[in-house]
């Protein structure tokens, strides 16, 4: 093998773990970029380096599907974009390489893979709107607590009719101005 073999790893926030991607495959990474964000879109910073880093005979080595796109469109494209240029790629998890070379079972591959994936990130979506829809029923605080009570938006209101200052006010309930407009409006 004449190329070189990079790494791409990605996981959504800072806080996880990324060993347990590509760490059993059994190869020596010439270079690896790891993106520590969201795979909604295909703005990643270390995405960009790796598609810019990599060149014809190299192998572009992912865990999985999901690691590297979160739609089909975005999947698609990257897929053709690293095969016309002589990068052969490997999905470890899902087992499946892709060369570029014109085969219509490979890409029915990837169009199924990559729509099981885009459906597994729907579904999760779902349960989580409903496990917050759920959460609200049962009148659990849903994001951060309101920073002012009601009775406190009520003083501040009938304060600033009096004709104090909205600043001075924000500043003694310990608030910011854009939370005490936000209360007020």
């Amino acid at each position: 093998m004449n190329g070189h073999h990079v790494a791409y790893i990605r996981v959504s926030s800072v806080d996880q773990n990324t060993d347990r991607q590509l760490a059993d495959a059994g190869i020596e990474f010439d270079m690896t970029f790891t993106d520590r964000v969201s795979g909604k879109d295909r703005n990643r910073p270390e995405l960009r380096a790796c598609l810019k880093h990599i060149r014809k005979g190299d192998y572009l080595h992912v865990h999985s599907i999901d690691r590297l796109a979160r739609n089909m469109v975005d999947l698609l494209e990257i897929v053709e974009e690293v095969t016309e240029r002589g990068v052969t790629i490997q999905f470890h998890k899902e087992k499946l390489v892709f060369t570029g070379e014109e085969n219509p079972f490979q890409r029915l591959q990837l169009q199924m893979m990559g729509a099981f994936a885009e459906f597994e990130r729907a579904m999760i979506n779902e349960r989580q709107r409903e496990g917050i829809a759920a959460a609200r029923k049962k009148g659990k605080q849903i994001g951060a607590k309101p920073k002012l009570t009601p009775e406190q938006v009520e003083e501040i209101r009938s304060r600033v009719t009096a004709g104090e200052q909205k600043k001075a006010l924000a500043h003694e309930f310990g608030v910011s101005r854009q939370t005490l407009y936000t209360a007020l409006a």
